[in-house]
């Protein structure tokens, strides 16, 4: 029997699901390049080479984890520090993951896994954001994450190549790139007076601790210490 274009339509095939995910994430890639190049500028005048830059966000596409890493190591940190650090940063996505687990439960593990490769605070918000309007599917989803690590892979290429070019990365203001995206981050998700209240306590905590605790540990103390005031203040 034959089909009418609206039946067509309906029944877009993988490859257009894909594609359609490609242009759902393009203001994800817009806004990964100019950070992803901040990141690979930064990288270079830590010491980095270009293919370590690339390759760290080839492998990772983790921002903000990348820019802590990057502090922590410049301000002498131990291995054992970056580690925790970076991880206590990315816990975050154990919770997006857990929302996003319902939609992909019939994806092969291979597929959920790559999936959850391109899953960073943007991604999950279009993918959320397409999953309530009944639209999202695992090949749209993996267009968006798809062109997301494009534009922070290529990003941090750009960065990394352009590094000695541009001479003291300080001064063009590089080295706000990261307090920048962390406050674009909290003001984007401080949705009410509980989220603001748990950015104070850290901000104050982290101010404290820094005079009290050797090294950089008050980076990692402060948001758990703040966390666990805000989960027993806010239950």
């Amino acid at each position: 029997m034959l089909t009418t274009p609206s039946q067509q339509a309906a029944c877009p095939t993988a490859r257009s699901r894909f594609w359609r995910g490609v242009r759902l994430g393009i203001p994800i890639l817009l806004g990964y390049l100019p950070v992803g190049t901040a990141f690979g500028i930064v990288a270079r005048d830590l010491g980095m080479s270009a293919v370590q830059a690339v390759a760290c966000s080839t492998t990772a596409l983790a921002g903000a984890g990348q820019f802590i890493a990057l502090a922590l190591m410049k301000s002498g940190a131990t291995a054992l520090g970056v580690i925790v650090a970076t991880t206590v940063v990315n816990l975050r996505y154990v919770l997006f993951g857990a929302a996003m687990a319902p939609y992909v439960s019939r994806v092969r593990p291979m597929g959920q896994a790559l999936l959850a490769f391109t899953l960073t605070d943007e991604t999950f918000a279009v993918n959320i954001d397409d999953h309530r309007h009944g639209n999202a599917d695992a090949h749209s989803m993996a267009g968006v994450g798809a062109i997301a690590w494009v534009g922070w892979v290529a990003g941090t290429a750009l960065g990394a190549l352009a590094a000695g070019l541009i001479g003291d990365p300080d001064s063009w203001g590089v080295s706000f790139a990261m307090p920048a995206m962390f406050s674009a981050l909290l003001v984007a998700q401080a949705e009410d007076r509980r989220h603001v209240a748990t950015a104070v306590i850290a901000g104050l905590l982290t101010v404290a601790l820094m005079v009290v605790l050797p090294g950089t540990w008050y980076v990692i103390v402060a948001p758990m210490a703040a966390a666990t005031v805000a989960a027993v203040m806010f239950r």
